[in-house]
């Protein structure tokens, strides 16, 4: 099977939905890097917070649709920088002030 593009990669990435936010996590800002190379795919990505309650689903998800490509699939969470929504990502999801005061809090184990 060919390497794949990251393009490709991209796409299917936007196939992860949050399900919490019901927003992909490409289009959320979660993927901070994709390498790819002889050695497989390399994602480094985050949540929106540590404290999040479908982590472990969401990176299982990565995971599981990268596979697909048929190549060894590395991915790893770091909070560092941790999430921001961009002003677009607010607009596009309505996120409104109450809503980035729970994922705040969310943030801060509350």
């Amino acid at each position: 099977m060919p390497t794949p593009t990251k393009p490709e990669i991209i796409e299917a990435l936007k196939t992860v939905v949050d399900p919490e936010i019901h927003a992909d996590v490409y289009t959320l800002g979660l993927i901070y890097e994709i390498k790819v190379g002889d050695e497989g795919i390399d994602v480094l990505m985050t949540l929106t917070t540590p404290y999040c309650p479908y982590g472990n689903e969401i990176v299982g998800k990565v995971e599981q649709v990268l596979k697909k490509f048929g190549t060894e699939v590395r991915v790893n969470l770091t909070f560092e920088p941790e999430w921001k929504p961009s002003e677009d990502t607010r607009i596009a999801l309505g996120l409104s002030p109450e809503d980035e005061e729970t994922i705040e809090k969310r943030r801060e184990g509350k």
